[in-house]
């Protein structure tokens, strides 16, 4: 956004005057979206546990295998001691809330939704511990991505299709801290890397990179998946140690 000079001239802008008053409301908004960026750069030196977050259809209803097979992956990585983020929503966040809650035995905090207020599908799912609210979907995404260690992608529609590509497209460009793996389960998301790497790298385009394109991690099972995240979460638990045991750098 190009940033007008403040007006000077004048203690107080009447609203009459939409002239100095816009630029006086662009300036301001431009220094908020500074303070914003400033911000999303900190990060703790050690954080308390390991964040899952899991996307999917909030359309589909319990008891069916898609469900199932995200209730079983939430209730596995639980187990090993990781949060569970979602939407919140019903579907199939619900299933990775209720799953975090059956894997995390005592531990009450460790399923997390950030919702988004809308005028439909607005209640929070009965499982969830912490909740957020965004009026806004880019503050929404920015905050999964803030929270999260990991991505696993379930079947869905535009709403999971878009997180998906949030994701792949901030992995791209290095934008996430500590390079999180973006898990794709299901049958419907390698036609989707497919399409990309047919149209993004054909004889005629060079729209991405070969290592762009090998960036979601495509698997059939949930075993596949969850072996995945097994894999992250000792790299990153062994960090932790390390940064624990590390002195200060002052």
């Amino acid at each position: 956004m190009d940033r007008p000079e403040l007006p000077k001239d004048a203690d107080s802008i009447s609203l009459a005057d939409e002239g100095r008053a816009t630029r006086l409301l662009m300036h301001t908004i431009a220094e908020l979206w500074d303070a914003i960026d400033d911000l999303t750069r900190l990060r703790p030196s050690r954080w308390a546990h390991f964040r899952v977050t899991v996307f999917g259809s909030a359309r589909t209803a319990p008891a069916t295998p898609a469900y199932d097979q995200v209730k079983d992956l939430a209730t596995r990585v639980a187990a090993m001691g990781c949060e569970v983020v979602t939407g919140g929503g019903p579907g199939l966040m619900q299933a990775a809330n209720e799953g975090a809650e059956a894997g995390g035995g005592r531990e009450r905090n460790g399923s997390i939704g950030i919702r988004i207020r809308l005028d439909f599908e607005q209640a929070t799912n009965p499982f969830v511990e912490r909740a957020y609210f965004h009026r806004s979907f880019f503050s929404r995404l920015q905050h999964f991505t803030l929270l999260s260690n990991a991505f696993v992608v379930f079947p869905g529609g535009i709403g999971t299709t878009l997180e998906a590509m949030m994701v792949w497209q901030l992995l791209q460009v290095r934008k996430l801290y500590g390079t999180p793996p973006l898990i794709m389960v299901g049958p419907m998301w390698p036609d989707l890397v497919r399409w990309a790497s047919e149209h993004m790298r054909s004889a005629q385009t060079a729209f991405a990179d070969p290592a762009d394109l090998a960036i979601p991690r495509c698997v059939d099972t949930v075993d596949a998946a969850v072996a995945i995240i097994g894999d992250h979460h000792m790299r990153w638990a062994r960090e932790q140690a390390a940064s624990a045991g590390a002195p200060d750098a002052r």
